[in-house]
Parts: C-alpha cells; structure tokens; sequence
C-alpha cells in the first residue's frame, strides 16, 4: 500500500466514525418527553418488553433486548416472520413492544403490527420517519432518522443502525436509573462475570481443605522442604496436634535462612518460620477482599481459621487468579 493508499484509507476511517458521530450529537434533541414516556411505558409494564426488527435493524434490536435483560427489564427479540408462524403466541397481555424500521415500512413487519394492536399490546415505535406505517401504529414514537449514512453510497444502513443502537442503550441507562438498579443487581445477572465473581465468589468457594501442607512443630527443616514441594504452595502449615496453626515456612523464609552464618538443614523448621503469620477467621469473606489482603500483605498463601485457631484450610494466590477473581 502506498503512502497516499494509506493516508485515503485512514481518512475514510475517519470520516465515517465523524459522520456517525455527528448522527449521535444531532439526535441528543431528540432524547425529549416522547423518550421519557417510553421509559415509563416499559418501566411499568407488568410482563416482557419484546423487541422485534427485520435485517439490520433486527440484529440491533437483537442486541437492545439482550442489553435491556442484563439491565433489569425482562425482554427477549422476536423475528416478524417467525412472529407470523406462531411465535406471536410469545407476547402476552401484560408484555409491550419495541419495533425497529428504518423506513417503517418493512412488509414483514408491518404485517404483525395488527395483530400486536389487536390485543391492544403497548407498542413502541422506532422509525426513520414519523409519517411511516410504523409510526402510526405506535403508542409512542422514538425517531432515528439519520440525515447521512456513513455508508458513501447512502445504501448501508451505517449512521442510522448506530443511532438506533444508542437510542436503545438510552432506554437501558434511563430504566436502570429509575429501578435503581446498583451493581449487585448487575452481578446477579452476570455471574459468570468478572462483577459477579467479585460480588458472590467467597473464601470457602475457593478454599482448599484437603491434602494440605502440614508438618509438626518439631519436625526438621530438610523434611520441611519436601512436604513443600510436594504441596506445590510454595507454603508449609506447622501446626500443634490440636490442628493449632503454629506458624508458617514459606519458600521465602528458606532462602533467607540459608542466608544465616548459623544455618543447618537439621535444625527444626519452625525456629526459620513465621510465628505470626497473616490468617483469616472470616471464610465468609468475599474472595475479592481476600485477594486485597494477600496482595497488601505480599504473601501468596493465607491460612483460613476458625475461632480457636484451627485450620480449616488455605486460599493460594493462584486460586484467586484462576477463578478470575479481580479487585
């Protein structure tokens, strides 16, 4: 690619990313009390918002119904045809309607519009033009009319499909706002996310309870080692017969013991650990703060305890980082 080959393409680049920019700032006046009683409308509705669209304007209204669910608002994306082959029977009474159309007057969605109105369902209009079949079914009419398609040939719905997604992330934002929706609801919805990990995941989901690093108080150093790197926690738990945590050898702790003038692979493990190592009582304790205290404390090993001090097991670093669990 030549030097004016690439600086044409970087500027088509762009112009298009200003052209639907442009689209975006114009519509901001159009956010008005026509928007706010969509807001409401949906809000109030005792069932399902059900969003349907053709083409383009169907795979947006797709993502609108997906965003609208993970927000709170109990909504799902119906196909006109398949609408017209009996998937109408999906919208009930208590439910209301999005329809997208940027001409509004897409055949195959045009003929369900009758039959939404039928069961007198609220419907929801969103359209390029306000004089459109579409709009006058609605209840209510949110305009996306564009006055330039990014597209250079006016024919891809470009600046029109980003205008309509956006409107469709505003009904979300303002539906959140107005359920006070907070980040635990978000989480809820989201468990398998780096949210809801942080908000749910607690010590003892992650814990490990079972084949633990353990050796006696009095048990030498050189046989210390070998229950460490058979652990693979790069820890040894010293505990007292009574399952007492005693103290704690790290991989750490051995090479700065070997550091000392006095140093003997024969002397008992506990005279080179920590006596006061960091632990937690609490395997209620969200994993997230747990990993607050590992990083703040730099250590990768934290001892969980009960009440009297016994082990009731570890939660490594390692853990934290495999189950995705972020601060």
């Amino acid at each position: 690619m030549t030097p004016d080959e690439t600086n044409e393409t970087i500027e088509a680049g762009k112009e298009v990313l200003r052209t639907e920019a442009k689209s975006l700032l114009d519509a901001v006046g159009q956010i008005d009390e026509e928007f706010a009683r969509a807001v409401k409308l949906v809000a109030d509705t005792k069932g399902k918002c059900i969003v349907t669209g053709v083409g383009k304007s169907g795979l947006v209204g797709a993502k609108i119904a997906a965003t609208l669910a993970s927000t709170g608002t109990p909504s799902f994306f119906i196909h006109p045809t398949e609408a017209l082959h009996g998937d109408l029977g999906m919208i009930g009474p208590d439910d209301c309607v999005i329809a997208i159309s940027y001409s509004g007057e897409s055949e195959e969605l045009i003929k369900i519009l009758p039959h939404i109105k039928r069961f007198e369902i609220p419907l929801i209009a969103m359209a390029g033009e306000k004089r459109s079949t579409l709009a006058e079914y609605g209840d209510i009419f949110l305009p996306i009319h564009v006055e330039k398609e990014a597209c250079p040939l006016g024919a891809a719905p470009t600046s029109s499909t980003t205008l309509t997604l956006a409107i469709g992330d505003a009904l979300a934002v303002a539906l959140m706002r107005k359920r006070r929706f907070k980040a635990e609801d978000f989480a809820s919805f989201h468990p398998g996310g780096s949210l809801g990990k942080r908000l749910f995941v607690k010590i003892e989901d992650l814990m490990r309870t079972k084949n633990l690093p353990v050796v006696a108080p009095d048990t030498p150093l050189k046989e210390a080692v070998v229950v460490m790197s058979e652990g693979r926690l790069g820890n040894v738990l010293i505990m007292d017969d009574d399952n007492r945590l005693k103290a704690v050898l790290s991989d750490g702790d051995v090479r700065r013991a070997l550091m000392q003038p006095d140093f003997s692979i024969e002397k008992e493990a506990i005279a080179y650990a920590n006596p006061n190592p960091r632990s937690c009582r609490d395997e209620r304790m969200l994993a997230s703060e747990a990993l607050q205290l590992i990083e703040r404390y730099k250590i990768q090993m934290l001892p969980i305890l009960d009440g009297s001090g016994h082990v009731k097991g570890v939660l490594h670093l390692h853990d934290l980082v495999e189950a995705g669990i972020k601060k």
